[in-house]
């Protein structure tokens, strides 16, 4: 079988060299060197990574403004090494010929942010800018894309000691109780996060300790800069809803025929992971630890893991329906490549600039 991207970028590559020849022509030196950057986003299972590498492959072809493409993962999962199977990562094979930045960055045993995010990607997108690559940011994070393209309150980085600390506590007398302590310290706060929230409820604890101020005072503070430099944002929503949700049910019984479970038993037989720490608490992954800890059977945690990844779908196509300035197509139209080269050969208005 053809992989699906290859057939993206066969069908395209034909009508993309006579499209890019006459917006070439029109474009002045100075349209170029305001690059733009590519936010591809989408929910999971929505083909994101297959239309990145080939819209890679068909840049590296040749007949675009670019020498080549830089691929950036927004994936708050796929920075951690050791979880491939279960984060949809693109293959070793995949990423030795087409590498991709901010993926295999971390042990799952650490701690990784929108703020750290920013910084790493803010860095990438520059040397690809400078050695005249087009940056390819593709994922389904959207905090991550919206701090990179908005910036970010200052924030302290995470600690581990209090962090150790809070997660004790919470052992002890639970999360809920952990986030009446916040509600008492920011109402505000407490008002967004849900009680069986322990990711969001340390860290805005861990913020008040840290600073002495609420995460809500932080948000109302002036923010970091964002990207600068023209961005073009390309969503892929399926039109319809049941193939999303049968693609992901597809995709998620593969992964465990690829071999999920064991990736998730390699994991638990390290003494340092546990269920709170944010990798664990990935989709899927969190489903599956909590059938090797016997709390349920291997087919009910893979029917959860499902329904989580629908649900998952369905915060990140609400998100994706309020960002400002997104072009939304059906990620299995067959000119897809056509249609986002002819976005990023169309002047947009520079962001930060």
């Amino acid at each position: 079988m053809i992989p699906l991207w290859k057939v993206f970028s066969r069908v395209a590559r034909f009508q993309y060299s006579q499209l890019a020849c006459c917006l070439m022509s029109l474009m002045k030196p100075t349209d170029l060197a305001v690059a733009p950057t590519l936010f591809l986003m989408g929910p999971t299972a929505s083909g994101k990574t297959g239309l990145a590498l080939a819209l890679a492959e068909r840049i590296a072809a040749g007949g675009t403004p670019w020498s080549a493409a830089t691929l950036i993962s927004v994936d708050s999962a796929q920075v951690y090494r050791g979880m491939d199977i279960g984060t949809a990562k693109p293959s070793r094979e995949v990423l030795a010929q087409w590498p991709h930045g901010l993926v295999d960055i971390l042990d799952p045993a650490e701690s990784y942010s929108a703020a750290r995010f920013r910084d790493d990607a803010m860095a990438l997108v520059a040397a690809a800018r400078a050695a005249g690559r087009l940056p390819i940011l593709v994922g389904g994070t959207g905090l991550y894309f919206r701090a990179l393209e908005s910036g970010l309150s200052d924030l302290p980085p995470a600690d581990a000691a209090l962090r150790q600390q809070l997660g004790q506590e919470a052992e002890q007398i639970g999360w809920p109780a952990l986030h009446e302590r916040l509600r008492l310290l920011d109402a505000d706060a407490a008002a967004k996060i849900k009680p069986n929230d322990p990711q969001r409820i340390l860290r805005a604890l861990e913020i008040h300790a840290l600073t002495g101020r609420t995460r809500s005072q932080h948000w109302a503070a002036p923010r970091s800069a964002g990207l600068a430099g023209p961005i073009v944002k390309i969503g892929l929503l399926p039109l319809a809803r049941a193939t999303l949700h049968e693609a992901i049910a597809t995709r998620f019984r593969q992964m465990m025929t690829d071999g999920f479970l064991d990736e998730v038993q390699r994991l638990k037989a390290r003494s340092d992971l546990h269920a709170a720490l944010p990798a664990i608490r990935a989709v899927g992954y969190r489903q599956l630890w909590e059938h090797l800890q016997g709390q349920c059977s291997l087919s009910s945690a893979i029917e959860q893991g499902i329904i989580a990844s629908r649900q998952y779908a369905k915060r990140q196509i609400t998100w994706l329906r309020s960002e400002p300035a997104l072009t939304v197509m059906d990620p299995r139209a067959m000119d897809a490549v056509d249609f986002t080269l002819e976005r990023l050969l169309t002047p947009v208005h520079p962001q930060g600039m």
